[in-house]
This record gives C-alpha cells, sequence and structure tokens, in this order.
C-alpha cells in the first residue's frame, strides 16, 4: 500500500549521533596535524640542504624523507586500527618493521643534514607513534625529550657551515617539538576513542537492561500462572476417581487461570506498547546507536500526542528492518506534523545490505496497520538509501 510521501524533515543532530560523527573528525584531525607537522620540519631542512648542499646529500636526504614520511603514514594507520587494550603480541609485533624504517630512514636525513638533533628528532617521532602499554608512554616521552635536548647542545656546540645561525633556534626548536607534540595528540585521541567506546557500551547496556526487564516481567507473570495451573490440573486427576465433580470444577478453575494468564500477557505487551512516542523513537534511536550507526532523530514537541498506538509498532518493525536489512553506517528517524497528518520517515544507509529493505512481510504489516486508520505508507530507494515514510491522519486519538 502506497500513498504520496510527505517531504521528510530536515534532520536536527543529536548530541549524541554529532559525537559520533567528530570521532572520526577527531581522527583525521590529528591523524593530518602530526603528518603536516612532520612534512613541514623535513620541507625545511630539505630547502636548507638544497639550497647549500650538493646534489648527492640533497638527494640522499630526500630518499631519508620519503622512508620517513611512508613510515609515518603506516604507523598512525595502525594505530588506528590497533585496540584500545595491550592486545595480543602478534598484533603488537607487526608494528616494529614499521619502527625499523622510521629509525633507519630518520638517520639517512640526518646524516644528509650533517645534524645530529634532526637525526634523533624524527627518530623519536616514530617511537610516539607506537601505541605502548600503559604508564610507559610518559617515561618514553621524557627520555625522548632528554635525548633531543642533548642532542641540540651537541649540535650548538660543533662548528657550522655559514647562514647555521639563521635557523639556529627556530628550525631546530621546530623539530625538537615533534615527539612531544605527536605523543600529545595521539594521548588526546586515545580519551576521545576511549569515551566513544564508553558511550557506544552504555547504548548497548541499555538495550540489555530494557530486555533483561521485559524477560524478568514475562517470568514473573507466566511462572506465578503456571504453577496454579499446575496445581489445579493435578488436584483435578487426583479427585477425579472419589469426586468427579469436584475434579471438573478444578479443570474449570484451571480454565480460568489461562484465561487470566493470557490476559494478562496482554496487558504486559499493551504496557511495553503502551510507551509515549518520543520515548519510543528515543529507545529506537539509542539500539540503532548501540549497533553501532550514527543516528540522526527530529522528534516534534508535540510528538506525545500521536496514536503512540499505531504509530509505536511502525517505529519498532522499521529498527528492526534497519538492523536485518541496512547493512549501512547511518540512520535517521523523524516524526513531525504535516498538513494534518502525523508524518513518520525512517531513512537508513543500505550500502553493501545482502538484501533490500522490505523483501518481507514488514512492510506489509506496517501498511495493513496503518491503512486501518486512514493512514499511507510510501517506501522509496534513493540511491543507496533506502526510506520509508507514513502518514496518520493527525485525527485518530494517541
Amino acid at each position: 500500500m502506497a500513498g504520496v510521501s510527505a517531504p521528510a524533515p530536515a534532520p536536527v543532530r543529536t548530541p549524541a549521533a554529532t559525537y559520533a560523527r567528530d570521532v572520526r573528525v577527531t581522527w583525521w584531525y590529528t591523524a593530518s596535524s602530526i603528518l603536516f607537522l612532520h612534512v613541514f620540519a623535513a620541507f625545511i631542512w630539505s630547502l636548507t640542504l638544497f639550497v647549500e648542499g650538493t646534489v648527492p646529500i640533497f638527494v640522499l636526504n630526500l630518499v631519508g624523507s620519503a622512508g620517513s614520511l611512508a613510515s609515518g603514514v603506516l604507523l598512525l594507520i595502525h594505530y588506528r586500527r590497533e585496540p584500545l587494550d595491550d592486545g595480543d603480541e602478534p598484533v603488537r609485533r607487526r608494528v616494529w618493521p614499521l619502527v625499523a624504517l622510521g629509525i633507519v630512514s630518520a638517520a639517512l636525513m640526518g646524516v644528509s643534514a650533517g645534524s645530529l638533533l634532526f637525526g634523533v628528532a624524527f627518530t623519536a617521532q616514530a617511537l610516539c607513534l607506537v601505541r605502548w602499554r600503559h604508564g610507559i608512554r610518559l617515561r618514553l616521552v621524557i627520555l625522548l625529550v632528554a635525548l633531543i635536548v642533548t642532542a641540540w647542545f651537541v649540535d650548538a656546540t660543533r662548528i657550522h657551515p655559514a647562514g647555521y645561525e639563521v635557523s639556529g633556534f627556530a628550525l631546530p626548536l621546530f623539530a625538537a617539538m615533534l615527539a612531544p607534540l605527536t605523543a600529545t595528540s595521539l594521548w588526546w585521541w586515545d580519551i576521545v576513542r576511549e569515551l566513544d567506546r564508553a558511550r557506544r557500551a552504555e547504548g548497548r547496556l541499555a538495550a540489555a537492561q530494557e530486555r533483561l526487564r521485559l524477560a524478568g516481567d514475562l517470568h514473573d507473570l507466566q511462572g506465578h500462572h503456571l504453577q496454579v495451573i499446575a496445581l489445579q490440573l493435578e488436584l483435578a486427576e487426583k479427585m477425579m476417581g472419589r469426586d468427579p465433580d469436584a475434579a471438573v470444577e478444578q479443570v474449570r478453575a484451571a480454565r480460568a487461570s489461562v484465561d487470566e494468564a493470557r490476559r494478562g500477557t496482554r496487558d504486559l505487551a499493551a504496557r511495553f506498547r503502551g510507551v509515549p512516542l518520543p520515548d519510543e523513537l528515543a529507545n529506537a534511536a539509542d539500539l540503532l546507536r548501540a549497533a553501532g550507526l550514527i543516528v540522526d532523530l527530529l522528534v516534534d514537541t508535540e510528538a506525545g500526542r500521536a496514536p503512540a498506538d499505531v504509530l509505536g509498532p511502525v517505529v519498532r518493525e522499521s529498527t528492526t528492518n534497519v538492523l536485518k536489512h541496512g547493512g549501512g553506517v547511518s540512520a535517521s528517524l523523524s516524526l513531525a506534523r504535516h498538513d494534518g497528518a502525523w508524518v513518520l520517515t525512517v531513512e537508513n544507509d543500505s550500502r553493501g545490505a545482502a538484501s533490500v529493505v522490505g523483501d518481507g512481510a514488514g512492510l506489509s504489516g506496517i501498511a495493513e496497520r496503518v491503512g486501518s486508520v486512514g493512514g499511507t505508507v510510501d517506501a522509496t530507494r534513493l540511491g543507496d538509501r533506502f526510506r520509508v515514510t507514513v502518514r496518520v491522519p493527525e485525527e485518530v486519538s494517541a
């Protein structure tokens, strides 16, 4: 069943969704800043050698700079993919060839520039790009800073060619700051990543607590009724021979208990279905975020007046479809009033999906439920995104 879809309201990014996207932005900012400092320092030294040095020395410096940059990029990629925990040793051992490449390249750069500080500074930066075990990083940075200061002092006391005094402070200081700035940037990134992991764990915990609460309520309800029914039937069996009428009464009581259990289960389901629609949408967004998706959530300020008994199951069914068939990284949920109707829009990124959303009975069930109150459903694929738009007349009681 399909109708004319209303224009989806522009999504307002919630703080949690904004934070999830900012985590990736933070990483790109951190990595690009580290590489920019690396390339800038190497470029200034290479420019000095190009002006004052010979061709072989300049070529040697370029080879060392290229190897050092390649080592830095690969170490950052490895750092991004390595888990926050200590991890297994085989994974950690794979980083050392990259560190060795950085150290050898830094040595070539130092030899070509005739500067101990130059080689030590880039070696220190390569070591700072490793995710060290807890407590080692701070001590390592202090040691490396001491070595850099020593190398700087050695360079400053040597006899240098004319023109060294021009870059005798600013450039060495810039090179000396590479290692501590790199370590500080990655330390900050680790904090951001730890906060992101805690946020995801909170979402998974909330979903698990909701399932446990439902399971507990169902267990208490059904356990009580089933125990009563079992006792009534057992009593009826014992009385069947000597008092058939009393046994029949016990069977009738057991049947009444079955009806009471059925009503209790129905009331329990109605209680869970009776969640206010804004809360229903918020729970759906939390569940999708717990599954790793970036979620946009836009809810009208008067959403509490929308028919939760009609739209609540639609939200749950649409959320299930996104989780089962989406295969993407983002989704959006919105509920707004438009032209005398409540418009619910669920849209998700379906890249890499194994099947098309709505191939099963999910959309048919939604259409049947919404159609019973005069509403419409429109399912549309827009490139790599799938959108379900549900319209329910505003006069339908909540």
